[in-house]
Protein backbone atom coordinates (compact mmCIF):
# COMPACT_ATOMS: atom_id res chain seq x y z
CA UNK A 1 0.00 0.00 0.00
CA UNK A 2 1.28 3.47 -0.82
CA UNK A 3 0.51 6.66 1.07
CA UNK A 4 1.96 10.13 1.40
CA UNK A 5 3.57 11.39 4.59
CA UNK A 6 4.36 15.03 5.20
CA UNK A 7 7.37 15.41 7.46
CA UNK A 8 9.73 17.75 9.23
CA UNK A 9 13.22 16.43 10.05
CA UNK A 10 13.28 18.13 13.44
CA UNK A 11 9.99 16.61 14.65
CA UNK A 12 10.47 13.56 16.89
CA UNK A 13 6.95 12.38 16.04
CA UNK A 14 7.89 12.26 12.36
CA UNK A 15 10.91 10.16 13.23
CA UNK A 16 8.82 7.74 15.28
CA UNK A 17 6.28 7.47 12.48
CA UNK A 18 9.07 6.89 9.95
CA UNK A 19 10.02 3.69 11.77
CA UNK A 20 6.48 2.01 11.40
CA UNK A 21 6.20 21.48 6.86
CA UNK A 22 7.95 23.80 8.37
CA UNK A 23 6.72 27.34 8.73
CA UNK A 24 6.77 30.09 11.32
CA UNK A 25 3.71 31.42 13.13
CA UNK A 26 4.55 34.85 11.66
CA UNK A 27 2.02 35.65 8.94
CA UNK A 28 3.64 35.66 5.52
CA UNK A 29 6.97 34.16 6.63
CA UNK A 30 8.03 30.96 4.92
CA UNK A 31 11.16 28.90 5.24
CA UNK A 32 11.64 28.93 1.46
CA UNK A 33 11.45 32.73 1.19
CA UNK A 34 13.59 33.52 4.25
CA UNK A 35 16.81 35.30 3.28
CA UNK A 36 19.66 32.88 2.58
CA UNK A 37 21.79 34.74 5.16
CA UNK A 38 19.27 33.92 7.92
CA UNK A 39 20.11 30.80 9.88
CA UNK A 40 16.80 28.92 9.85
CA UNK A 41 16.62 25.65 11.79
CA UNK A 42 15.83 22.71 9.53
CA UNK A 43 16.29 24.50 6.22
CA UNK A 44 19.57 22.73 5.43
CA UNK A 45 17.90 19.35 5.96
CA UNK A 46 15.15 20.17 3.48
CA UNK A 47 17.68 21.42 0.94
CA UNK A 48 19.76 18.29 1.42
CA UNK A 49 16.76 16.01 1.00
CA UNK A 50 15.87 17.68 -2.27
CA UNK A 51 19.50 17.47 -3.41
CA UNK A 52 19.36 13.72 -2.68
CA UNK A 53 16.11 13.47 -4.65
CA UNK A 54 17.83 15.12 -7.63
CA UNK A 55 20.32 12.23 -7.57
CA UNK A 56 17.59 9.60 -7.20
CA UNK A 57 18.85 8.77 -3.67
CA UNK A 58 16.07 10.28 -1.53
CA UNK A 59 14.85 6.85 -0.37
CA UNK A 60 18.33 6.10 1.04
CA UNK A 61 19.14 9.59 2.32
CA UNK A 62 15.80 10.30 4.03
CA UNK A 63 15.89 7.51 6.67
CA UNK A 64 19.62 8.08 7.20
CA UNK A 65 19.01 11.78 7.92
CA UNK A 66 16.17 10.97 10.32
CA UNK A 67 18.43 8.45 12.10
CA UNK A 68 21.26 10.99 12.30
CA UNK A 69 18.94 13.47 14.00
CA UNK A 70 16.90 11.19 16.24
CA UNK A 71 19.20 8.23 16.98
CA UNK A 72 22.69 9.72 16.85
CA UNK A 73 21.41 13.13 18.08
CA UNK A 74 23.51 14.84 15.42
CA UNK A 75 23.04 18.51 14.57
CA UNK A 76 21.47 18.40 11.12
CA UNK A 77 21.95 22.15 10.79
CA UNK A 78 25.69 21.41 10.58
CA UNK A 79 26.93 21.12 6.98
CA UNK A 80 29.53 18.53 8.02
CA UNK A 81 26.82 16.24 9.44
CA UNK A 82 24.63 16.63 6.35
CA UNK A 83 27.55 15.94 4.02
CA UNK A 84 28.54 12.84 6.01
CA UNK A 85 24.99 11.49 5.73
CA UNK A 86 25.07 12.29 2.00
CA UNK A 87 28.39 10.52 1.53
CA UNK A 88 27.22 7.50 3.58
CA UNK A 89 24.08 7.41 1.41
CA UNK A 90 26.13 7.10 -1.76
CA UNK A 91 25.55 10.59 -3.14
CA UNK A 92 27.97 12.34 -5.45
CA UNK A 93 29.22 14.91 -2.91
CA UNK A 94 30.33 17.50 -5.47
CA UNK A 95 26.95 17.49 -7.18
CA UNK A 96 25.21 17.40 -3.77
CA UNK A 97 27.01 20.58 -2.68
CA UNK A 98 26.09 22.35 -5.93
CA UNK A 99 22.44 21.35 -5.55
CA UNK A 100 22.25 22.39 -1.88
CA UNK A 101 23.63 25.79 -2.89
CA UNK A 102 21.18 26.14 -5.80
CA UNK A 103 18.86 29.05 -4.89
CA UNK A 104 15.93 27.30 -6.60
CA UNK A 105 16.15 24.14 -4.48
CA UNK A 106 13.64 25.40 -1.90
CA UNK A 107 10.96 25.71 -4.61
CA UNK A 108 10.24 21.98 -4.18
CA UNK A 109 9.48 22.50 -0.48
CA UNK A 110 7.27 25.49 -1.30
CA UNK A 111 5.38 23.45 -3.91
CA UNK A 112 4.96 20.44 -1.60
CA UNK A 113 3.85 22.60 1.32
CA UNK A 114 1.27 24.54 -0.69
CA UNK A 115 -0.07 21.33 -2.24
CA UNK A 116 -0.29 19.65 1.16
CA UNK A 117 -2.25 22.55 2.63
CA UNK A 118 -4.52 23.09 -0.40
CA UNK A 119 -5.23 19.46 -1.25
CA UNK A 120 -5.21 17.76 2.15
CA UNK A 121 -5.53 20.52 4.74
CA UNK A 122 -2.19 19.60 6.30
CA UNK A 123 -1.46 21.73 9.36
CA UNK A 124 1.38 19.83 11.00
CA UNK A 125 3.68 16.85 10.82
CA UNK A 126 3.51 13.93 10.63
CA UNK A 127 0.41 13.88 8.43
CA UNK A 128 -0.39 10.64 6.64
CA UNK A 129 -2.42 10.74 3.43
CA UNK A 130 -3.95 7.35 2.68
CA UNK A 131 -4.80 5.85 -0.73
CA UNK A 132 -8.50 6.67 -0.31
CA UNK A 133 -7.66 10.37 0.14
CA UNK A 134 -8.27 10.42 3.89
CA UNK A 135 -5.55 12.10 5.92
CA UNK A 136 -4.58 12.14 9.56
CA UNK A 137 -2.06 13.93 11.77
CA UNK A 138 -0.75 11.15 14.00
CA UNK A 139 1.80 11.43 16.81
CA UNK A 140 3.29 8.23 18.23
CA UNK A 141 4.57 8.06 21.80
CA UNK A 142 7.16 5.49 20.74
CA UNK A 143 8.21 3.66 17.61
CA UNK A 144 6.72 0.17 17.39
CA UNK A 145 8.76 -2.72 16.02
CA UNK A 146 8.07 -5.88 14.05
CA UNK A 147 4.57 -7.33 14.33
CA UNK A 148 3.55 -4.49 16.66
CA UNK A 149 4.25 -2.00 13.86
CA UNK A 150 2.08 -3.94 11.41
CA UNK A 151 -0.73 -4.26 13.97
CA UNK A 152 -0.58 -0.56 14.84
CA UNK A 153 -0.53 0.41 11.18
CA UNK A 154 -3.58 -1.75 10.45
CA UNK A 155 -5.49 -0.24 13.38
CA UNK A 156 -4.37 3.25 12.37
CA UNK A 157 -5.68 2.67 8.84
CA UNK A 158 -8.95 1.34 10.23
CA UNK A 159 -9.54 4.41 12.34
CA UNK A 160 -7.81 7.23 10.47
CA UNK A 161 -8.41 6.22 6.87
CA UNK A 162 -11.54 4.10 6.88
CA UNK A 163 -13.72 5.84 9.49
CA UNK A 164 -14.72 9.27 8.16
CA UNK A 165 -16.90 10.08 11.18
CA UNK A 166 -13.82 10.38 13.44
CA UNK A 167 -12.40 13.84 12.89
CA UNK A 168 -9.86 14.04 15.70
CA UNK A 169 -8.52 12.02 18.59
CA UNK A 170 -6.27 13.73 21.09
CA UNK A 171 -5.17 12.29 24.40
CA UNK A 172 -4.86 14.68 27.31
CA UNK A 173 -1.52 14.49 29.10
CA UNK A 174 -1.54 14.84 32.86
CA UNK A 175 0.63 17.64 34.16
CA UNK A 176 3.89 16.63 35.74
CA UNK A 177 3.88 16.77 39.56
CA UNK A 178 7.06 18.89 39.63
Amino acid sequence: MEFELYFDYLCPFVYRASLLLANSKDDGWTIWDAPAADRVRGRLAFKAAEAARRQGRFDVFHPALLAARHQARSDIDDVRVIEQVAEDSGLDLERFRLDVDDPSIMQALARDHMQAVAKHGVFGTPTFVFPNGASAYIRLAEAPAGAEAVDLYDRMIGMAADEPRVLEIKRPVRPSPD
